[in-house]
C-alpha cells in the first residue's frame, strides 16, 4: 500500500477567495488526509479579507495564505481538480478527476454574500472529502 495521499488542486481566477476557502476547508476537515493545493489562472496578490474574516468564523486561518499561479505541474500532480469559473485556463490531463463547482465570486460582495459562498464550498468539500476517503 502507497503512502502517498490523495491530492486535491481547487483553482479559481484570483486565488483569493473560493479555492482559497474550499482548500481551507478541506485541510481542515481532512485532518491531513488528504494533501491540498490550490491556485489562480490570474491570481491576486493577497486573500480577500472577507473570505478571510468568513472563514474565521468557521474557526480556519486562511490570513496567511498567498494566491499562487496556476502552474501544470500542480495538475499533473493532482488526484483531483476542482475548478470555481477559471473556464478553459485549467489544463487536461488524461486520468484525473475534474469537477467544475459553479459559485458566484466573492471579490466585492457583502459579507451575508461571502458566508453563503462559503457555506455552499463548505457543502461541497463535505461531500467530496466523503466520496475520496470511502
Amino acid at each position: 500500500m502507497s503512502d502517498k495521499r490523495l491530492q486535491v488542486l481547487f483553482v479559481c481566477v484570483h486565488n483569493a477567495g473560493r479555492s482559497q476557502m474550499a482548500a481551507g476547508f478541506m485541510r481542515h476537515l481532512s485532518g491531513g488526509k488528504v494533501e491540498v493545493l490550490s491556485a489562480g489562472s490570474a491570481p491576486k496578490d493577497s486573500i480577500n479579507p472577507g473570505a478571510i474574516e468568513v472563514m474565521l468564523e468557521e474557526g480556519i486561518d486562511i490570513a496567511n495564505e498567498q494566491p499562487k499561479l496556476l502552474e501544470n505541474e500542480s495538475v499533473e500532480a493532482s488526484d483531483v481538480v476542482i475548478t470555481m469559473g477559471c473556464g478553459d485556463a485549467c489544463p487536461f490531463y488524461p486520468g484525473k478527476r475534474y469537477e467544475d463547482w459553479v459559485l458566484e465570486d466573492p471579490a466585492g460582495a457583502p459579507i451575508e454574500k461571502i458566508r453563503e459562498i462559503r457555506d455552499q464550498i463548505k457543502a461541497r468539500v463535505e461531500v467530496l472529502l466523503k466520496e475520496l476517503l470511502s
